[in-house]
């Protein structure tokens, strides 16, 4: 039986039933309440100065909802959308508004970027496409059932993936369908799915069955299928194996961590397992040159050498505080926490070098990088921009 604590009661809120007659998240979580308390922060003897650069309000923000409103950044431009439809660009060096568009939709994954657009998906089972220079909205798709990814856009292709296990390519221009594939979906999965990845002319997602797929972006044929976990345990939840975290890419070798299964480096162009390492991620994980970095179920974070997943070093004081997948900043790695911090890490040794809160109705997404600034979406709909010095 899994240990109860703050991380698994967050994963409870996060489960969704996907087929009839299976039983409720109540049922699995029945019994007495053990749950262990989050960590207290650490003492810290700052080594990095964190400078706020300019902060923005994205409407409502995610609310009390359980979604991953992930900022998207271009070389000028960061997009952002709060769950109650509002669609923003800001100018990414001094956090001026550009426009602001209210589609009225239920927004519940995005936003992302790409072919002249600023995408975004909803609870509804539609796609939104905006025109990333005015706002405008260019077109409206219908799926098959809620979108909590981000979409991509890519040589002419809007590719977007549903709860129901689902990969649409989508016409950029006009949003028609190109194409579809269907994945096996398990009877309980994560209220959470992981974005596809466009990669040399490769649609390469995380499922819900523990597997990775890679199809043609042109006509959405499957290419290779990996699997990076396998279900086991008698109870459905404990068979829980979702990749649910972003899939990552370096030099050609791929990155994921399943719930409940293991860390795997792929080979993306056979589909070959490089190697594998026993480590649930829910959160999710980035990569640089050197090394993976990934928050585990228990909110550690770890760097795993990216050569054969030796472990480098772990960082375990934030256990449970329901840390974010990391991203990489210079010589560091930040991620956030459930009360709004950000926590910057040396890359090095994984010890702590600042704190900053950015938000105090905390932190789901993962901070975004791009050149000298960090920029950090949370619940609460604050949008911040950072910028780190010894």
């Amino acid at each position: 039986m899994m240990r109860c604590s703050k991380m698994h009661r967050l994963v409870a809120a996060a489960l969704v039933v996907l087929l009839s007659g299976c039983g409720t998240v109540k049922d699995y979580f029945a019994g007495k309440d053990n749950i262990a308390p989050p960590a207290p922060l650490p003492p810290l003897t700052a080594t990095l100065n964190v400078q706020t650069m300019w902060s923005a309000r994205v409407g409502v923000g995610s609310a009390k909802e359980y979604i991953k409103l992930t900022p998207s950044v271009s070389s000028d431009k960061v997009f952002a959308a709060d769950s109650a439809g509002l669609v923003s660009a800001y100018q990414a060096g001094t956090g001026q508004n550009i426009w602001s568009v209210q589609t009225k939709a239920s927004v519940s994954g995005g936003p992302g970027s790409g072919e002249g657009l600023v995408l975004v998906g909803t609870r509804d089972a539609e796609v939104l496409a905006l025109d990333a220079e005015s706002g405008a909205e260019k077109w409206r798709a219908q799926v098959s059932s809620e979108v909590l990814s981000t979409p991509r856009a890519e040589s002419g292709i809007v590719v977007v993936r549903t709860v129901d296990g689902k990969l649409f390519g989508l016409k950029a221009d006009d949003g028609s369908r190109l194409w579809v594939y269907q994945s096996s979906t398990p009877a309980l999965t994560l209220r959470g799915t992981s974005s596809p990845l466009l990669h040399e002319g490769k649609v390469i997602a995380g499922l819900a069955n523990g597997k990775l797929a890679a199809l043609n972006l042109t006509d959405g044929k499957l290419l290779w299928e990996a699997t990076v976990a396998e279900p086991r345990g008698r109870s459905e939840l404990e068979r829980l194996v979702d990749i649910s975290g972003e899939v990552q890419i370096q030099d050609d070798i791929l990155y994921a961590a399943s719930f409940q299964g293991r860390l795997a480096a792929v080979d993306t162009n056979s589909g070959r397992l490089v190697w594998v390492r026993e480590i649930h991620s829910q959160a999710g994980l980035t990569v640089d040159e050197h090394a993976v970095y990934v928050t585990d179920n228990q909110s550690q974070v770890l760097a795993l050498d990216r050569r054969d997943g030796g472990i480098l070093w772990k960082q375990d004081k934030l256990h449970d505080r329901a840390v974010t997948a990391p991203a990489v900043y210079g010589d560091y790695v930040v991620v956030g926490d459930f009360e709004g911090y950000l926590h910057w890490l040396n890359r090095t040794d994984g010890a702590f070098a600042a704190r900053v809160r950015v938000d105090d109705a905390g932190m789901l997404a993962a901070p975004v990088t791009m050149g000298d600034t960090l920029y950090a979406l949370g619940k609460g709909g604050a949008l911040t921009a950072l910028r780190a010095s010894p």
